[in-house]
C-alpha cells in the first residue's frame, strides 16, 4: 500500500521545467509531473512564472502510478506557495510612535517643493 493516496496534499521540491509543465520530487522514490494545464485555471504563458527550480512547493496528487513511482500533480485549486513554517512577527513600538515622522514631514515636505521649484527654474531658463 503506497503512502500516496489521490487527493492528498503533500510538500515536494521543484527539479524541473519545460514548456509543458513542471517535475517534482516528492521523495526518494517517488516523482511527479504537474501539467501545464494543472497549474492555473487562467492562460499560461510561461511555466517558469509560477515556480523556479529548487522551489519547496505544495502539490495535489490527482493519481499514483506505484509501479513506476510517478504521480500526476496538480497547483491550480490549491495555494502551492504557502508554507505554514514562517509567520509575520509582530512589530514591537518605541515610544516615540509617530512622533519622529511628525517632526519630520514638514521638512521633508519643504525639501521636496525646494527640488521642485529648482527643477522647474532650470528647464525654463
Amino acid at each position: 500500500m503506497t503512502k500516496y493516496k489521490k487527493g492528498n496534499i503533500i510538500r515536494g521540491t521543484v527539479t524541473g521545467i519545460e514548456s509543458y509543465g513542471v517535475f517534482v520530487s516528492c521523495d526518494e522514490y517517488y516523482s511527479g509531473l504537474i501539467h501545464i494545464s494543472e497549474i492555473s485555471h487562467g492562460f499560461v504563458k510561461n511555466v517558469a512564472d509560477y515556480v523556479n527550480i529548487g522551489d519547496v512547493i505544495n502539490v495535489e496528487i490527482l493519481d499514483v502510478d506505484e509501479n513506476l513511482g510517478q504521480l500526476k500533480l496538480s497547483i491550480k485549486n490549491i495555494e502551492y506557495k504557502k508554507s505554514g513554517v514562517a509567520r509575520r512577527r509582530r512589530i514591537q513600538e518605541t515610544s516615540l510612535g509617530f512622533s519622529t515622522l511628525a517632526y519630520h514631514l514638514p521638512l521633508w515636505i519643504e525639501e521636496g517643493v525646494k527640488k521642485i521649484k529648482n527643477t522647474a527654474n532650470s528647464i525654463d531658463k
